[in-house]
């Protein structure tokens, strides 16, 4: 199990970036708005949610949009799954 996954997803506003990815993907600026957090701090976040491997970027024109990868969170479940 990958602790940069557990670390990435332990912010509060990291985890609603993750939350709000599961209907669909979206770009920084919607995102940002949806939870009320201005573009720079939202950049940030996904950066380390990329970093950890949760989240992918797609370049489309001048915006960047963001989906989550499924890989990390099976593997967090797998790993939960020994637990239960």
């Amino acid at each position: 199990m990958n602790v940069q996954t557990f670390s990435a997803l332990a912010e509060p506003n990291r985890l609603a970036i993750v939350d709000l990815l599961l209907d669909e993907p979206l770009p920084v600026g919607e995102i940002a708005g949806k939870l009320n957090l201005n573009q720079p701090q939202t950049s940030k976040h996904l950066r380390v949610l990329s970093e950890a491997g949760l989240v992918e970027v797609q370049p489309l024109a001048n915006r960047r949009i963001y989906k989550l990868r499924p890989e990390p969170l099976q593997e967090m479940d797998k790993w939960l799954d020994s637990y239960r």
